[in-house]
């Protein structure tokens, strides 16, 4: 069999699974998840091999509706990743009606022509009859190239899903060795780690304002990494928040960054973190562009 590569773009709106179905995808963790909208900012590639076979599956930012310029980019994304792939998985909720986020990506999805693959998630959580209801409700929206309900935390219908997808898939070379599972560099990897742990401890506004610039990255002939990073936050009242009461804040997540930097890299790292203030660093192109946030 000759060899195969299908490039897959992950759509839909914030916190509805994408980055969790990557991962599952993969079967490791390649994209930072929490409990909060827009935690994806720049798309990320998991690589799938299967024998001759190799899928790549692109997770976006939610599509939603921008407030400030890194908002207007992570939509910008979106918009180019559903463009020039050989499908587009348009993953819902199982709600049977279309919200405005649906609405406007189905109609992206209609101009750019690729074949797409309705993913409904979260079935785990809804009866049967909720199911059926929200596929007639797509249905008369568009046609599908495919429906695969899937519950991305459990991986119900995951492998149903990759079966789909194997349709698509063109010959020709790879586009990644066999051994790489992500796009990522490691250093950036390492950001978003720590980044995602100010996502899951701090409240509000206050991790959406942050951003985390990796400053050095070394790896010592025993194979230790050390590692520092400096966040930087929109508020010096956020840079409080994020230190807390005598540093338990930072030192807290810290903690949990250096312990999944840990198991991602498989070896000791040493972290050192810094807080700084940029105010309004959203809406500075200059900035955006610094912390790693520009088009490829």
């Amino acid at each position: 069999m000759a060899s195969k590569t299908a490039m897959i773009t992950i759509a839909g709106r914030p916190n509805v699974g994408k980055s969790t179905l990557t991962n599952r995808l993969v079967g490791e963790k390649v994209a930072i998840v929490s409990h909060k909208p827009q935690t994806t900012r720049n798309r990320i590639c998991g690589i799938v091999n299967r024998g001759e076979l190799q899928f790549v599956f692109v997770d976006t930012p939610g599509f939603h509706k921008p407030r400030t310029k890194l908002g207007d980019y992570m939509v910008s994304v979106t918009r180019q990743s559903v463009a020039q792939v050989d499908a587009v998985l348009l993953m819902v909720e199982p709600i049977a009606n279309v919200g405005p986020q649906e609405e406007a990506l189905l109609e992206q999805l209609g101009q750019t022509g690729e074949p797409v693959i309705l993913v409904i998630n979260k079935i785990d959580t809804v009866e049967k009859e909720t199911l059926l209801a929200v596929i007639a409700r797509y249905a008369r929206e568009m046609e599908f190239a495919a429906v695969v309900p899937l519950s991305a935390k459990t991986g119900e219908g995951v492998e149903a899903l990759l079966e789909e997808c194997t349709q698509f898939a063109q010959e020709g070379p790879h586009l990644f060795p066999a051994d790489m599972t992500s796009d990522q560099p490691e250093r950036q990897m390492m950001a978003e780690i720590i980044r995602e742990k100010l996502l899951w401890c701090l409240d509000r506004e206050v991790p959406h304002g942050t951003a985390v610039e990796v400053t050095r990255f070394s790896e010592r002939d025993n194979g230790i990494i050390d590692l520092e990073a400096t966040i930087y936050c929109e508020k010096a009242s956020h840079k409080g928040i994020i230190i807390g009461k005598q540093g338990a804040m930072l030192k807290k997540i810290s903690t949990m960054a250096r312990i999944d930097c840990e198991k991602f890299m498989g070896t000791k790292v040493f972290l050192t973190t810094w807080v700084k203030v940029k105010e309004n660093w959203r809406d500075s192109d200059f900035l955006i562009r610094n912390f790693g946030y520009q088009d490829t």
